[in-house]
């Protein structure tokens, strides 16, 4: 049997045992934005460390725990905190919590990140849903023998992005009054940030916004059959565009200031992919 599959499923039973919930949407929040995860009608949470073999999150505001619960009537698992490639974990480990929650039942991925402004008309706290990405840097996570009892070997990505939840989130942050940006995420190792000649290559390539996350987990789940959603809150203007230096300090402060227009919008979204589920 394929290792990574073998320990996603000693995952997945290693949850079965603990927490009997069937979310329908899967929720990811980057740096950052973990407070939204106060805002859900908890029924069970379990930490990651509380899990066989699951990778456990580093990285200073991610809490580290899944949370079970509804959104309004909607039944979802949260991620408080994500894995990240840069924290030293194999790929597969870091989309693993990714394919988890698809077997838990989710339908639907919606994720979340902090990302650097790079189309010169965004400003920090401004909110980007993404339409496409670009993945040349991040090691693709179906590289290796595929698990066919997860999908094909070579799966299409001309609508990653799933445009139906696009059209609700789009509707949703006018129906709310949000200014929503849309655009193209790159997703790069880190954790070092971009250097200014690597994010002039990314503007010539037409990216709007860049990080560290995301893209990855969207490949894992287009692979499965998820329908995907992404909202990146811009929490800082990339290198070059500023004279500031960037630090991971500045990126959870911009994220703490934009939380309450983002836990409302997030909020209105899932209720609304009702629609669609």
């Amino acid at each position: 049997m394929n290792q990574a599959y073998e320990k996603l499923m000693k995952c997945y039973e290693s949850v079965k045992a603990k927490v009997d919930f069937k979310p329908e949407v899967a929720i990811v929040l980057g740096s950052g934005l973990g407070d939204y995860a106060d805002t859900i009608r908890v029924e069970a949470e379990i930490s990651y460390s509380e899990i066989e073999g699951f990778p456990v999150s580093t990285v200073p505001g991610h809490a580290g725990k899944f949370i079970f619960g509804y959104v309004n009537d909607v039944p979802v698992v949260c991620m408080k905190g994500r894995v990240h490639y840069y924290e030293g974990y194999p790929i597969s480990d870091v989309v693993l919590p990714t394919r988890l929650m698809k077997l838990m039942g989710a339908k639907i991925l919606f994720l979340t990140n902090a990302s650097g402004g790079i189309n010169p008309s965004f400003k920090a706290g401004d909110f980007m849903m993404l339409t496409d990405h670009i993945s040349v840097w991040a090691p693709n996570p179906l590289i290796g023998a595929n698990m066919d009892e997860l999908g094909v070997r070579f799966p299409d990505m001309t609508h990653v992005y799933d445009e139906d939840l696009q059209e609700i989130i789009r509707q949703t942050a006018k129906e709310e009054g949000v200014d929503l940006k849309e655009g193209i995420y790159a997703q790069l190792t880190g954790p070092s940030f971009e250097s200014p000649a690597e994010i002039r290559i990314l503007h010539s390539l037409g990216v709007d916004a860049v990080g560290m996350s995301t893209v990855v987990e969207a490949i894992a789940a287009n692979h499965m059959g998820m329908k995907i959603c992404c909202i990146s809150c811009v929490c800082n203007l990339a290198a070059g565009m500023t004279e500031n230096p960037l630090t991971h300090e500045e990126v959870q402060e911009a994220a703490n200031q934009a939380a309450p227009l983002f836990r409302r919008l997030v909020t209105e979204s899932v209720t609304n992919f009702k629609k669609v589920l």
